[in-house]
């Protein structure tokens, strides 16, 4: 790998990084492109082709994931939930949810609380796939 490619993997990680540690956070590609010291176009296409999918739909399913684990572990509503993880309305997170998971936040909830297993294998057999 060439220094070029690794210094722009390191910046698109340090940008990861940041939607991790953020992801309930009002984020947007500016901001992130900021992060990564590059501009909007070239952040948004890079981070694309290092990570497989954009922006957006890494936070989007980044939120999901953090929602997914409280509708398993709390019994705090649905809506809590979608304000918690970082969507501005209950109906772009239940519409998201649906898209990544394959079913509702209730859905799911009602699924996992079924299956009586131990988390560590309902994360792996539910996780969201990218």
């Amino acid at each position: 790998m060439s220094r070029a490619a690794e210094e722009t993997n390191r910046l698109m990680l340090r940008a990861r990084d940041a939607m991790d540690r953020a992801y309930a956070q009002p984020l947007d590609v500016p901001a992130l492109a900021r992060i990564a010291h590059v501009s909007q176009a070239h952040f948004t296409r890079t981070f694309r082709a290092t990570f497989g999918e954009t922006p957006h739909r890494y936070l989007q399913r980044r939120r999901v994931e953090r929602a997914m684990f409280l509708l398993r572990e709390t019994d705090r509503s649905v809506t809590d939930i979608c304000f918690e993880v970082g969507f501005g309305s209950p109906g772009t997170f239940s519409r998201t949810f649906r898209d990544i998971v394959g079913r509702s936040p209730r859905e799911y909830r009602r699924e996992a609380a079924a299956m009586g297993v131990p988390t560590c294998f309902t994360m792996a057999w539910t996780r969201p796939s990218a």
